[in-house]
């Protein structure tokens, strides 16, 4: 029988110190979920806009895959660092510095007059939000007990995320097609300056974890998941052969390798491995990674789509995804309800099966497809079957975790996801460029053999096909990057299906009447 949890600084993690900063735990949430909101916000908020920055600064559509990369492997990778900094300099003031630091880099991207000032600005907002993120995350955790009361936070947060989501399509899709680009990037500005004037008048300090900063893991592991990504984009650029190609695998193989043996030895890792010991934690990062590589490059694809292929304005684009974002609060709030009675095995397999449907139903897309007909269905498909995994994924990942190492466990989940996005785009932008030159090689000839002179002459000067032409080979990449996607969620619905189990002890905890959370083993 499953004891009841006693109260005290083990169940909330703050020592005593677990003021609420005058505002109370609801105006807590609403600092945090605000943070959540910028987050999310800018990575939709940029989709809208990539046609637009590809054509002010001269991106190629792989090249264009960087400005999310490099946003996202910053994030990812640095993620961990930004948990343990925070579980050990006190989270509400971690918090701030990465929520100014995400604001000002946002500046930078907002004034960038090269693609690698751009670049360059976008990798310094993911090492913003990976020193914020985990930090909210982790004061959620502290700050509201197990059971129903930090379902219910998680609820908020995994719905606000889904807003994020739709205000960031459709903000974007203004500030492009209202005033320009640049504007995507600026309005993070007022937001972060806003919540990091806030957060100390609301946020209760955390208690600081004795403990030193693991620089060797950080690094191994960003700059090995960097060339592991760098190899897949130069892969679809100039093939598998190439030597730079070659050389980024190589590097990778290294350096991650590097990385399992620094955080084997290290006292104090990042990258806790304990926690990969319970089989339903290890599937939860595992589900993670694998929902996250679809997500990426489904959004990435479907904006080139909707305003390449269907013509549809920045605004226009921005509406079409809202449904999307609809589907994905309901299905977050459906699970939120049922976990508790069902656990999360259900929401995860069901969740993990409509979103390789829908996925599967995009693959049909063609040409001349409409909105209405061929993308909405799916796409709807798609976000209820997001929102059934999300709060789920994000309960499991801290259920059960002590409290001192709460930052670690939600930093571990927003890298796996953070991680598994960009090396699902940067896979799947492999997988269209291969695609795309495949069916260039039939679409070419039969050009060549219709156009008149002036359109041979227009091809042979810029090396692009008129739209018509165009479209075709871009639908037919687009369309097997789907297919590679789906193959990505598929895995996912195996893991639910195979390696979770249903145990009494984490219904216990989704009701709030479990043991004392875990921590890790003792060293020798």
């Amino acid at each position: 029988m499953a004891t009841s949890r006693p109260a005290g600084p083990a169940q909330t993690g703050t020592a005593g110190r677990r003021g609420d900063g005058g505002g109370g735990k609801g105006m807590a949430l609403a600092v945090i979920a605000a943070c959540q909101l910028m987050v999310v916000l800018d990575i939709t908020i940029v989709n809208i806009a990539l046609p637009d920055i590809q054509s002010a600064l001269d991106f190629s559509t792989t090249g264009l895959s960087w400005v999310v990369n490099a946003y996202t492997l910053a994030f990812g990778g640095l993620l961990l660092l930004g948990g343990r900094v925070g579980d050990i300099l006190g989270r509400r003031r971690v918090f701030s510095y990465g929520v100014l630091l995400f604001a000002f880099a946002s500046l930078l991207g907002g004034l960038a007059q090269t693609s690698g000032w751009l670049l360059a600005a976008r990798a310094l907002q993911g090492a913003g939000g990976a020193i914020a993120s985990p930090t909210a995350l982790a004061l959620i955790t502290t700050t509201f007990t197990e059971g129903p009361e930090r379902n219910r936070a998680f609820g908020v947060f995994s719905a606000v995320s889904a807003a994020g989501g739709a205000i960031g399509v459709l903000a974007g899709g203004m500030l492009v097609e209202w005033l320009d680009w640049r504007w995507i990037f600026f309005v993070n500005v007022p937001i972060g300056l806003a919540i990091a004037f806030i957060a100390p008048r609301r946020l209760a300090e955390s208690e600081r974890h004795p403990g030193h900063f693991d620089l060797s893991g950080a690094l191994t592991s960003t700059l090995g998941m960097a060339s592991l990504v760098y190899g897949f984009i130069r892969a679809a650029q100039d093939g598998w052969r190439d030597p730079l190609t070659l050389t980024a695998f190589g590097t990778a193989v290294v350096l991650l390798t590097a990385f399992v043996v620094v955080e084997r030895r290290s006292p104090q890792p990042i990258t806790p491995l304990w926690m990969f010991g319970d089989r339903n934690r290890a599937a939860t990062y595992g589900i993670a990674l694998n929902l996250a590589a679809a997500i990426f490059g489904v959004f990435f694809f479907l904006t080139l789509f909707v305003q390449d292929v269907l013509d549809y304005s920045p605004l226009r684009a921005g509406v079409a995804f809202l449904p999307v974002s609809a589907l994905i609060v309901v299905g977050a709030g459906l699970a939120s309800q049922l976990l508790p009675r069902f656990g999360p095995k259900p929401h995860l397999v069901a969740g993990a099966l409509l979103t390789t449907a829908g996925l599967v139903w995009l693959t049909q897309v063609e040409p001349d497809s409409g909105y209405a007909g061929s993308i909405l269905g799916p796409m709807l498909v798609f976000a209820l079957g997001m929102g059934l995994q999300f709060i789920c994924l994000t309960l499991m990942a801290v259920s059960r975790v002590a409290p001192r190492e709460a930052g670690a466990a939600s930093g571990l989940l927003n890298a796996t996801q953070q991680v598994g996005g960009s090396l699902g785009l940067s896979i799947l932008v492999t997988v269209f460029s291969t695609a795309g030159r495949d069916r260039a090689e039939e679409v070419v000839p039969r050009f060549l053999a219709e156009a008149t002179a002036s359109e041979r002459a227009a091809f042979a000067t810029t090396g692009r096909l008129p739209p018509p032409w165009n479209d075709e080979i871009l639908t037919a990449g687009i369309s097997t990057a789907f297919t590679a996607a789906a193959v990505f969620t598929a895995i996912g619905a195996l893991i639910a299906l195979l390696a979770i189990q249903v145990r009494a002890s984490d219904l216990d905890n989704f009701k709030g009447r479990g043991s004392p959370p875990a921590g890790p083993p003792a060293r020798p």
